[in-house]
This record gives structure tokens, C-alpha cells and sequence, in this order.
């Protein structure tokens, strides 16, 4: 029996994890995306870099409604709406706030993520081992800095169901913070150390490494934009483009912030919004954190990777095709400044890139990764949000095994593509 001829429809991190396992299956695979693998328009380009086996928080926690005003009528707040975007917008904004209403909820999708990000960095190793670059996958552990003792504490139900998960953690007051990052300011006197975590330093030249990798295994790649699928008596045909079809026996759905057209196509109407994030990277060498760190009350995290010391964060939401916002990108640079105070004087405007990607992100913070409505010959694996580049790597080995007839090694009902309705 032949093997099968997969197209995987989107080259970012899912897209190349899932082609490098199909191809590990013994498939055929043609990767199709209109852009480069990890350029500068890829969510993946731009990501913190976390492999954070214990991200199994949702976005979206109980009050955080309370919040969400506050937030917007702060400049310089973690979450911005153009408000024009609103109208449509709104739907995936209630439903958004209702996934994360109570505890229990948050409960149920923790553990749906955990399972799916639990080996995150040595899945991640082995991919990058395969890709030639396993200078570019770390274990260092992550730190998660509080301003108080008691803010930690307002966090704590929610650590407690990371505890829940088998997380563990080893507390950090402030004489350990300290010692820990001393270029941190000292207004964060509290802070927690997940040691079972690792980082990416570069993951656009990651992506690029494992999409050569699957080009030099046999793997090919057609520059162009997937429109949909041709499907004959329930099975698939073809997968269309704006080029014409690519015949195929299965196709995979990675295309990211964009994948919601093409769910469509196959009957499943996903809640999918391009959820906005930016970054800054400042070419400094000797000044930042020592472990990565997300600072707690301003939600973004700020990572050494090989291109400089890059600050993350922050949601906008708005049209896919809106202009950057760059402002929020000055925002990052000043809070990077004003956290690591060693930067003030040093850091000239020459020295610092910035960046605007699209998270492609679900109310609920699980991704959709299954069969579709109309085939089973066409799989989804797109929607990871915040955990996009942790998710990755199992998410890989998901697909092909969906692709190939076997059983995935978790249960897929969390994230059911048809779960929206």
C-alpha cells in the first residue's frame, strides 16, 4: 500500500511539527504556504520562546471582567481593542470571559492543557536534535515575579491547580529574588522558579531548521494560498489553491490565525481571532534576566534570546488586516527600561527591533486539533494562542498519528474542532 500524500497547510511551528512526525510515519508531505518558513510575519517568529510545560492557565480567570476596563482605559494596560473592530469582535469576547467564569472551568481546561504541554522541552529537543540545532532548545527553568508577597497570593487558587497537575515550583522571597536576578527591580519582592521548563532562544531559526530538515527528508514545498478542499463521496481529493489543486489523500489545517476560513470549507464553524501580541528585542549583552521571567502584573515576559534581550506580551485585538500599532511596541521598551533599570543610558533606539504577529487564539485557550466535520481525511491543528510554540511538538505527533491510523495517545475531546457548534 502506498504511503499517503499529505499537504500541510501552513509552515510555522505546528505546520513544520506536523510535517517532520507525518514524514516520520512514512508519509509523503508537501508543505504549502505563500511565505518563507520563520519570516517575520509568523506568529512563530516572534514568540517568548517559553516551552512552558505548566502555561495550563487560560487567559481569561475568574473576575477578570472586573478588570478588563481598567486595562482598556490604560494606555500603557496589557489589552487594547480597536474599537471599531468591536462589533465583531464581541461574540469571541463573551465567549472568551465565559470559558474562564469559575474555578472549576479553569480546572477542566488546565488539565486538557497539561497533557498536551506536559514533555514540552524534551519533545522539543528531540525535534531539534533531528533539525541540527539543539543549541537552540534550553532547560533553564522559568520565574514568574510578583511586586508582593501578597500579590502571589491573589494568584494562589490558580497555582494550587497547577499543583493539581503535578507543577511544581520552589518559592522565591525577596532575598533569593535578588540573588536570583539582581538586575531585576526591586519593587518585585516575590517570585516562584519552575525548574521543569525550558526555551526556545530563536524560534524563527528553529522553524527554519525544521522545515529544512523535512525538505532534505523528502518533504516538498509550494509557495502558495490554500482556498479549500476538493471532497468526493467523503473522501478527500485535492486541496485547492489559488494556483489550482494539489492532489493529496490528507491535508492538515496548521495555517494558524488564518485557519478559520478554511474550517469553514469542511463544515466547522471555529471561534478563532487573531489575537494580537508585539515584541521588542534590544541588542544588549550583559543586562536582563538570568532565567526567563514573566512579571506577574504587567503580563509579559522577558527572554535572552540569540538575537537580544526580547520583551513579549500584551493583547490587541483587532482586523487580521489592520496597521501595527507601534506604539505598543514603546510601551515594551520603556517597561523594559524601567524593570531592569541597569538599561537606563545604555539602550540606544539603533540597538532595538520591534515586531506585531497574530496569535491564533480560542475563547476557551485550548487549541482545536482533530478531524474534521466533512472528512476525516482533513485534520486541525491550529488555535494554540498563548502556548502555540510549547503545544507544538505534541500537537505533531497528534497529527500524524491521526494522519496514519493511530491512536494519539490523549484524549482529543477538549479540543474538538465541532466543540463551538
Amino acid at each position: 500500500m502506498k504511503p499517503s500524500h499529505v499537504v500541510v497547510i501552513g509552515n510555522g511551528i505546528v505546520g513544520a511539527a506536523s510535517a517532520l512526525h507525518a514524514l516520520r510515519m512514512g508519509c509523503r508531505v508537501t508543505i504549502v504556504d505563500p511565505e518563507p518558513p520563520g519570516s517575520r510575519q509568523a506568529s512563530s517568529f516572534g514568540n517568548a520562546g517559553w516551552l512552558s510545560s505548566h502555561s495550563i492557565i487560560p487567559p481569561a480567570t475568574p473576575g477578570a471582567w472586573k478588570k478588563i476596563p481598567g486595562w482598556l482605559w490604560d494606555p500603557s494596560g496589557p489589552l487594547t481593542i480597536r474599537w471599531r473592530y468591536l462589533p465583531r469582535a464581541f461574540p469571541w469576547l463573551m465567549r472568551y470571559l465565559s470559558a474562564g467564569w469559575t474555578y472549576p472551568q479553569i480546572a477542566q481546561t488546565a488539565h486538557g492543557l497539561r497533557a498536551l504541554l506536559r514533555d514540552a522541552p524534551d519533545l522539543h529537543l528531540d525535534m531539534a536534535k533531528a533539525a541540527g540545532v539543539p543549541e537552540l532548545i534550553r532547560k533553564t527553568g522559568l520565574l514568574h515575579a510578583y511586586p508582593s508577597a501578597e500579590d502571589y497570593q491573589r494568584d494562589a487558587r490558580l497555582w494550587d491547580i497547577r499543583r493539581q497537575e503535578g507543577i511544581t515550583w520552589e518559592d522565591c522571597p525577596a532575598p533569593m529574588l535578588r540573588q536570583r536576578e539582581p538586575h531585576l527591580e526591586h519593587r518585585y519582592q516575590y517570585g516562584l522558579y519552575v525548574p521543569d521548563v525550558g526555551h526556545c532562544t530563536n524560534p524563527g531559526a528553529y522553524v527554519q531548521a525544521i522545515m529544512r530538515h523535512v525538505l532534505i527528508s523528502g518533504g516538498t514545498a509550494l509557495r502558495a494560498s490554500a482556498t479549500g478542499f476538493r471532497i468526493v463521496d467523503g473522501r478527500l481529493r485535492a486541496v485547492t489553491t489559488v494556483d489550482g489543486e494539489v492532489a493529496c489523500d490528507k491535508a492538515v489545517i496548521a495555517a494558524g490565525a488564518q485557519a478559520k476560513m478554511l474550517a469553514n470549507t469542511v463544515g466547522d464553524q471555529v471561534s478563532l481571532e487573531a489575537e494580537r501580541g508585539y515584541h521588542a528585542t534590544a541588542e544588549v549583552p550583559s543586562v536582563g534576566p538570568v532565567t526567563p521571567t514573566m512579571l506577574m502584573d504587567q503580563k509579559v515576559i522577558v527572554t535572552r534570546m540569540t538575537t537580544g534581550l526580547r520583551i513579549a506580551g500584551h493583547v490587541e485585538i483587532a482586523g487580521f488586516e489592520d496597521a501595527p500599532n507601534w506604539k505598543r511596541s514603546e510601551i515594551l521598551q520603556r517597561l523594559l527600561v524601567r524593570v531592569y533599570p541597569a538599561l537606563n543610558g545604555i539602550l540606544r533606539p539603533e540597538q532595538i527591533q520591534v515586531w506585531m504577529g497574530r496569535r491564533p487564539s480560542t475563547p476557551d485557550g485550548l487549541p482545536c486539533i482533530g478531524p474534521s466535520r466533512a472528512t476525516t481525511d482533513v485534520i486541525h491543528a491550529y488555535g494554540h494562542g498563548h502556548v502555540g510554540l510549547a503545544g507544538s511538538a505534541h500537537t505533531g505527533h497528534i497529527v500524524a498519528a491521526l494522519l496514519t491510523h493511530q491512536r494519539p495517545g490523549i484524549d482529543l475531546t477538549p479540543y474538538s474542532p465541532q466543540r463551538f457548534g
